[in-house]
């Protein structure tokens, strides 16, 4: 049996118990962009917020992309989101490798060249890298400039977060 059988077995049982008070519209108040490593599936809680006060975008390596941009445009300008948290983390596999690494054995292991992604988005500085995320997503023209945009870095060994401040501020707005 799969990962993916077990997981729908489980669900044929867990879902006689789902509260159907969860199928309610979403009303999130803040939207939150952060990475798929698993190590970050409970930031809501470490932050205290609930399920229902979130709006969850994730993807490897907390990219402001096409995609992205899309859910944050959707989520501040039809669900009312007010807020935005940009959430980078500390050993972040995205640090571990380059673009071009990556192509290289891409091409070795399947003897194609890559036509895309155009870009994997990786990094050394997850700061630098915070920062120029929050810059992309507070530059789109889409993204009202009423809604704050801030950046943090999780570290995956205590669980605190710590502001990401735009370069040269010490203070957040300064």
């Amino acid at each position: 049996m799969t990962l993916t059988d077990e997981a729908l077995s489980a669900n044929e049982t867990i879902a006689n118990d789902f509260d159907t008070g969860r199928g309610k519209p979403p009303a999130p108040r803040i939207a939150i962009v952060t990475c798929a490593d698993p190590r970050l599936t409970d930031i809501a809680r470490m932050m205290g917020l609930d399920d229902g006060d979130v709006d969850m975008i994730r993807n490897v390596g907390t990219v402001i992309d096409d995609d992205s941009v899309r859910s944050l445009i959707v989520s501040t300008r039809v669900l009312g989101t007010r807020e935005i948290m940009i959430i980078n983390h500390n050993d972040c596999g995205m640090s571990k490798f380059t673009g071009s690494e990556l192509e290289d054995r891409l091409r070795a292991d399947t003897g194609m060249a890559p036509i895309g992604p155009a870009t994997f988005y990786s990094f050394t500085d997850v700061e630098q890298n915070t920062r120029e995320q929050v810059q992309k997503a507070r530059s789109h023209p889409w993204i009202s400039p009423d809604v704050p945009v801030r950046g943090f870095v999780y570290d995956v060994d205590t669980g605190r977060l710590s502001e990401v401040f735009p370069e040269g501020a010490s203070v957040h707005g300064s």
